[in-house]
């Protein structure tokens, strides 16, 4: 149980209460010099600052020709993106090279820890008071200079004291971060079985001793001897009208819509967006209740998205154009034709006749028209949905547990770097026993994959 210090004092840093009464504070200015020199990343390797820290600009990226327009960055260095929608992106830097233009690059001065620094500037207090100095009109425009900030105070306990402090960090973020990543490979490996188990029920059916026959699908194998194997343009229409429905309506009322970032790639819908029928009924994908929907394009196919719109707030919608909507027939219930389309081997055989340009191409309604499975009877489909729904809901209650915990082990983490480099506990006769080091060079182990940066700083990934 760690313990507060002896002695407390007031501090001029407005952010904190009070500091050990051993420590010192000091203005931003007075421990670190300002890099501003301008280099070209033609000579030096373009970084990235996001919530992972400094980090080698990613392939995915589009440069733009900025010539010599852009920032220094040593070995070392603390680097600060200043924009408000970027809260968190900052870190040291382990490697010489550029940043945009919008980033505050700092080189520590010599009697200061960097890593201390780079844990005390990544800490949610000082996070909050650095874009508090900020300045713009709304949030989003929102930006702090280094004029604003070289005035805000720091507590500084000496070198040594820093020196503990980056130790007992190091160490205890290792086990934290390897807890985490236990974790985190714990849902990879449920998701995998979930996968497998859908397949293999929704492929072969849930009797092991049922009579089998060769389906005549090469990557499909034996089916039960009383299943049908067909086409799925056999079981369901695609992209069915709903100009009936429409009849029922009138321009003014409000339907749901459904942009690609409601669709989940667990057959969830959220059903918030809704729109007037005269501003969606046409240049738009539409559907009707119970229909299923299947994203075409790369990568949401292939990750999976789409649902069985059972839930779906009214009886018709509307949505992206990156839509193929399936309107089961009597022969397959439409939570089962929804189960088909999340089976592995549908999802690499439509990968596999994706048309289009790079980051563009999509499944053709040709391929799911003419995908073929085994189908049973919609009494046996109903015994195998009321089955699948009892073993995903197990999956369910566990992804819950590990997401819960994952989440307390990481606000555990922001507060307990927090509470120690703003000396709200004493870790200075902690011993530090010997551990595996993280590999991980970041105290965040978070990868930013909704990194998405300013194209005027030549940093916009290509989505």
């Amino acid at each position: 149980m760690l313990k507060p210090y002896p002695k407390y004092k007031e501090t001029p840093a407005l952010w904190l209460n009070s500091i050990p009464n051993h420590w010192e504070s000091h203005k931003i200015r007075e421990l670190f010099v300002e890099r501003s020199e301008k280099v070209s990343d033609k000579d030096y390797s373009p970084l990235s600052v996001s919530k992972a820290g400094v980090v080698p600009q990613i392939a995915t990226v589009a440069k733009t020709n900025n010539g010599d327009n852009r920032k220094l960055v040593r070995k070392g260095d603390f680097v600060i993106n200043s924009r408000s929608d970027r809260r968190g992106s900052s870190g040291i830097s382990n490697y010489d090279g550029s940043v945009s233009l919008i980033n505050i690059v700092l080189k520590p001065r010599s009697f200061v820890n960097g890593r201390y620094m780079h844990y005390l500037l990544k800490s949610h207090y000082f996070i909050e008071e650095f874009y508090r100095n900020g300045r713009g009109i709304v949030a989003d425009l929102w930006t702090t200079r280094y004029t604003e900030m070289k005035s805000i105070y720091l507590p500084v306990p000496s070198i040594e004291e820093q020196d503990q402090i980056v130790r007992f960090l190091d160490w205890k973020l290792a086990k934290i971060n390897k807890l985490i990543q236990a974790k985190k490979k714990q849902i990879a490996l449920l998701t995998e079985y979930r996968k497998a188990t859908i397949d293999n029920v929704i492929m072969y059916g849930i009797n092991p001793h049922a009579n089998r026959k060769e389906s005549g699908v090469i990557w499909l194998g034996k089916i039960p001897s009383h299943w049908s194997v067909m086409k799925l343009k056999r079981i369901c229409r695609i992209n069915a009208s709903i100009t009936s429905q429409l009849e029922k309506y009138s321009l003014e009322d409000y339907v749901v819509f459904l942009p690609m970032e409601n669709i989940s790639s667990d057959g969830k819908i959220d059903c918030c967006e809704k729109r007037k029928l005269k501003d969606v009924r046409n240049g738009f994908s539409s559907f009707a209740k119970n229909d299923v929907i299947v994203a075409k394009i790369t990568p949401c196919f292939e990750n999976g998205k789409g649902a069985c719109l059972d839930t779906l707030e009214t009886n018709i919608g509307f949505g992206t154009t990156e839509l193929i909507v399936l309107r089961a027939n009597e022969k397959v219930l439409p939570r089962y034709l929804y189960m088909i389309t999340q089976l592995q081997q549908f999802r690499i055989e439509g990968a596999n006749v994706m048309t289009g340009s790079a980051g563009q191409k999509r499944v053709p309604s040709s391929f799911i028209s003419n995908f073929e499975l085994g189908i049973p009877s919609i009494a046996e489909q109903s015994e195998i949905l009321e089955y699948l729904d009892n073993r995903l809901a197990k999956f369910d209650k566990l992804y819950e547990t590990l997401n819960r915990e994952i989440e307390l082990l990481t606000e555990y983490r922001i507060r307990l770097i927090s509470d120690v480099v703003t000396g709200k506990v004493d870790v200075r006769d902690i011993e530090i026993p010997e551990y595996e080091a993280d590999s991980d060079e970041t105290i965040d182990d978070e990868i930013d994959d909704n990194l998405v940066l300013d194209e005027e700083d030549g940093e916009m990934e290509v989505e």
